[in-house]
């Protein structure tokens, strides 16, 4: 049972994905929770401390996403990973337009979102290097190649789900999560392929 804050915090989150955050007004709001404008104003003083709540939530989960990294020395840990990160950018669908953002209105939120684009990119890069070390993949074949991958699967994990919409395209966890595998497929050793094998029947579900 979600109380009336949480209530508006979720339906700011609705409307900011239907009409982006900056086109989404008080009384929008407050229809949508359902009760007064009045009301709202008792719990949000006016429409920053709104925003500045929903990015508090969607922060607190990136960094919860964040934390199953290696939680397991295995591919199924970054399939687990990648599940997480399709559902959190599924729901926060608005966040494609910050990302895209010259100026934000409130820059702490911009900070905040380059500094976790930047640490995904550092994980994404030491899970290679993980399974590099443990003859999953190919070593590098020239220097720099596995940042480039690094950056296009990061790529991948942030851009999929918008770009497949703006395709009419179909959106599902399985084809997110293959797609960021292709990137890593050309570079598997006999070894990697045998362990990607038994993660394969769990994509092909979804």
């Amino acid at each position: 049972m979600h109380n009336t804050k949480e209530k508006i915090v979720l339906a700011s989150i609705k409307l900011f994905n239907e009409h982006g955050v900056a086109s989404v007004r008080l009384q929008q709001i407050a229809d949508e929770t359902g009760i007064s404008v009045g009301n709202l104003a008792y719990h949000f003083r006016n429409k920053e401390a709104i925003v500045s709540s929903v990015y508090e939530k969607l922060f607190d989960e990136f960094r919860q996403l964040l934390s199953t990294y290696l939680l397991t020395p295995s591919f199924a840990d970054f399939d687990g990973q990648m599940a997480g990160y399709f559902e959190f950018f599924k729901t926060y669908r608005f966040y494609i337009t910050d990302l895209f953002s010259a100026e934000h209105p409130l820059p702490d939120i911009q900070a905040e979102w380059e500094m976790f684009m930047n640490k995904m990119i550092l994980q994404i890069r030491n899970r290679i290097d993980f399974h590099v070390s443990r003859g999953e993949l190919l070593p590098e074949s020239s220097q720099g190649t596995y940042h480039l991958i690094s950056e296009s699967i990061w790529m991948t994990l942030v851009f999929w789900i918008p770009q497949q919409t703006m395709r009419r395209k179909p959106v599902t966890e399985g084809r997110y999560r293959m797609a960021v595998w292709n990137h890593l497929k050309p570079y598997f050793t006999q070894k990697g392929l045998d362990t990607f094998e038994l993660i394969s029947p769990v994509l092909s579900q979804n």
